[in-house]
């Protein structure tokens, strides 16, 4: 069974982690309406708070910016959802955490001070991607410190934590498991990375990979293996494992990202983790948002119920 907590998810990528310098997802009610109706469970959503946010103590956050994440909050819980709220984006803290730290937990506290109320669908994600600077050893540090922040004022409410090294499965080893009975570990999952990222124009020579396809039984046991490691620890921590992001971008032939969507989908709820497709309506999107409708394929890989690599679209 998957984890029932959560479930079924679709990240609403590029809405409130955007700058302004790629494609942008408008958060219109409608798209809550699609994603509640085809039968998902939960919204994460992406939010680059540090671009919105004093850059000198007390940090204070745009009150303007903070309606706008309460909209999103509410859009998904008025209609059943649970939701992930999470700090996406802090490049800052990870080129220099020693100097963002203050800042950091100042986000954390008037992020858990403002939804502290709020119903126990919404959960936390303390910090996508930790990554450079931001190293195994430095993140379990910084984390620690987060959740503490959330916990004065939210003793209860589910937090979502992840692994340095950009969520990589491979760095669950080294990360540090706090002492707490409401913490769920996240991974991101794009492997092979030459299939996912093939002509993403954000990654350095992704063009060389264009033409390449998915679906031979190497491919299927590479997912296996990979998420079984991960399976396989969350077992040793007692810890429910939630795939935070994973997709293929929309470079790659639609029955490719369809088959390995459906293969990482099925393996992932075999091994009882719940899952947020990485997203809903831009470059990796299983919505089309000119057709106001689901990719067939892609919906059929994420929410049918039977054998989800039978019988896919081409």
């Amino acid at each position: 069974m998957v984890n029932g907590w959560l479930g079924r998810g679709i990240n609403f990528g590029n809405a409130l982690d955007a700058l302004g310098d790629g494609p942008e997802l408008a958060l219109d009610e409608r798209h809550f309406d699609e994603v509640a109706k085809a039968g998902f469970d939960t919204v994460r959503l992406p939010v680059r708070w540090s671009a919105h946010a004093e850059a000198a103590t007390p940090y204070s956050i745009d009150p303007a910016f903070f309606q706008r994440v309460d909209a999103g909050v509410g859009a998904a819980l008025g209609r059943g959802l649970q939701v992930v709220v999470n700090v996406h984006h802090y490049h800052e803290l990870c080129t220099a955490p020693d100097e963002h730290l203050p800042r950091f937990l100042a986000l954390w506290r008037q992020i858990a001070s403002r939804y502290a109320g709020h119903s126990g669908r919404l959960c936390f994600e303390l910090l996508n991607e930790p990554r450079g600077h931001l190293t195994a050893d430095r993140w379990n540090a910084v984390l620690a410190e987060a959740l503490a922040v959330v916990r004065d004022a939210d003793p209860e409410r589910t937090v979502i934590i992840g692994p340095a090294e950009m969520n990589s499965p491979d760095a669950l080893p080294a990360l540090a498991v706090p002492d707490d009975d409401h913490l769920i570990a996240t991974i991101h999952y794009y492997a092979p990375f030459e299939f996912t990222h093939q002509g993403a124009g954000w990654v350095p020579g992704a063009e060389r990979w264009l033409g390449r396809t998915w679906g031979d039984t190497a491919d299927e046991n590479a997912v296996r293996d990979d998420l079984a490691k991960v399976a396989a620890w969350g077992r040793k921590q007692r810890l429910p494992l939630f795939i935070g992001e994973f997709g293929a971008f929309s470079e790659a032939d639609m029955s490719s990202r369809a088959r390995w969507t459906a293969f990482v989908r099925a393996e992932a709820e075999r091994l009882g983790m719940s899952w947020a497709y990485w997203e809903f309506g831009t470059d990796f999107g299983a919505f089309d948002l000119e057709l106001a409708a689901w990719r067939e394929p892609l919906r059929q890989a994420l929410l049918d119920d039977q054998d989800p690599t039978a019988g896919i679209l081409q």
